[in-house]
């Protein structure tokens, strides 16, 4: 159940004050609920805000100042309460803070906010994240939404598509696709996946070997197709990093398209926490500001 409901005469949003998640984007003169319902059968989250980490720490720890580390895939955020700190007609906002609880295992001062905006169209996912302190922010913060894929109860997933686009709206005629290893990390390695028009079929086996992580900018906007090629959503985004998942091997009815800034450790990675690939860095004082949007 979502705490909060914003409404417009085209569409609808919940967010939960947990993890300040967005829990439903319907549309109301049909009735279509675009958001994943997190039934524990397949996955038990539906939108959940990465941070401060994107992914896993390879072995579970990561290094900073001499010190060592434990943290959990995707940081803790997800799984803390907000604080509500201003809603209108169309937008809403929550914040976060570290508190003692975080301190520990994540020895930063930090101030995240995140902001819905509903449109006519669609919903803003707004992120800020500020540093308090007087010593270097480290952090990495992305995106997890899932989709109902397929919309339609009786159509079938292997029907339907991906259509993937550059920062231009030009159609890829090829991605580079970074392959993910063992424990949550990346590996060294890539494959070129070719398209046709930008699509990516969703086969049976197109996440067996986990998410598809697309780094570099390559793409900025991801849409879903149903079975007549009719694209009924799509995420726009300036990350120079996407993901494109769903859980492996178990044909899942949702598909997760993922802006992100920063990524899992690589299987290589030896270092400290400043020098991961990605990692977004904030000086005393400074602030961060992205977005993304979910389109219907």
């Amino acid at each position: 159940m979502a705490d909060i409901i914003l409404r417009n005469e085209m569409l609808e949003i919940g967010v939960n004050l947990h993890g300040a998640e967005l829990r439903s984007l319907r549309r109301l003169d049909t009735d279509t609920e675009y958001l994943w319902c997190a039934d524990p059968v397949y996955w038990n989250r539906t939108s959940p805000v990465l941070f401060p980490f994107v992914g896993g720490v390879k072995n579970g720890i990561y290094r900073h100042e001499r010190e060592v580390y434990k943290i959990g895939q995707h940081g803790f955020a997800r799984d803390r309460d907000f604080t509500l700190v201003s809603q209108s007609e169309d937008t809403v906002w929550f914040s976060l803070k570290d508190d003692e609880e975080s301190r520990k295992i994540y020895p930063f001062a930090f101030h995240l906010e995140i902001g819905y905006h509903l449109m006519p169209d669609g919903v803003a996912v707004m992120w800020r994240v500020q540093n308090p302190a007087e010593k270097t922010l480290y952090f990495s913060i992305g995106a997890h939404p899932a989709f109902n894929c397929p919309l339609q109860e009786e159509d079938k997933q292997t029907d339907y598509a991906i259509r993937l686009q550059d920062k231009t709206g030009k159609a890829l005629s090829e991605f580079e696709n970074t392959i993910f290893g063992r424990g949550g990390t990346v590996t060294t390695c890539h494959e070129t996946v070719v398209l046709k028009d930008g699509v990516l079929p969703i086969t049976k086996t197109l996440f067996d070997h986990d998410a598809k992580v697309i780094e570099n900018d390559q793409v900025q906007r991801v849409a879903l197709l149903d079975g007549s090629g009719r694209e009924y959503l799509a995420v726009e985004f300036s990350a120079p990093l996407v993901g494109i998942w769903s859980p492996p091997k178990k044909q899942a009815p949702f598909v997760c398209i993922e802006p992100w800034y920063g990524r899992c450790d690589s299987e290589v990675f030896e270092g400290e926490l400043k020098d991961r690939e990605w990692e977004q860095i904030l000086e005393p004082g400074e602030e961060f500001r992205a977005e993304y949007k979910i389109v219907v």
